[in-house]
């Protein structure tokens, strides 16, 4: 069983959300929101995602942290404040010995809707329906859900190509270290 974490970073709203993976089986842990003060300024509010991330990762005890990469925002400021909320989110991952990985996202939502175009509904709709959730999580919190499911395909995509060292006839063949190719 692996925990993930996945955080949906922002200076603002940070989304996070626990997936635990029991083979091909995830089932949701926790989710919600690191909400920073309105009126802090930005280095406080980079202490407050920091803290925020640590204490859910001290709560939890996740495997790895999964994170949505940086992408072009509406300006080069907004963007710059994201990167630096990703970073105090990573920040704190790594420090408590945490591995990270980072998904773009539309690699996140072709994961988990089938279409790196979703919208963010789509997104909430498919976090909802995969999970089995009773209700619709926080938007935020949403894509917190969906990055770590996208890192959990991710990972098991990665573990079943790793098994198989050759194709035959268009299918995978896994050669262990007595076969022949």
């Amino acid at each position: 069983m692996a925990l993930i974490l996945g955080i949906d970073p922002g200076s603002r709203i940070t989304g996070f959300g626990l997936v635990s993976a029991h083979g091909s089986r995830q089932e949701y842990v926790a989710s919600g929101c690191i909400r920073t003060a309105i009126k802090a300024s930005l280095a406080e509010k980079l202490v407050e995602i920091f803290a925020g991330v640590t204490e859910i990762i001290q709560q939890y005890g996740p495997d790895e942290l999964a994170i949505e990469k940086v992408f072009m925002a509406k300006s080069a400021d907004s963007a710059l404040k994201l990167g630096q909320a990703r970073g105090a989110a990573i920040v704190a991952g790594a420090s408590l010995g945490l591995a990270v990985f980072e998904y773009e996202a539309r690699k996140i939502k072709q994961a988990v809707v089938g279409t790196g175009a979703a919208d963010k509904s789509q997104v909430q709709h498919m976090v909802q329906t995969l999970l089995k959730l009773p209700g619709q999580p926080q938007q935020d919190a949403a894509d917190a859900l969906a990055i770590a499911l996208c890192h959990i395909n991710t990972q098991q995509s990665l573990a079943r190509v790793a098994g198989a060292n050759s194709f035959r006839r268009g299918r995978m063949v896994n050669l262990g270290a007595d076969s022949k190719p």
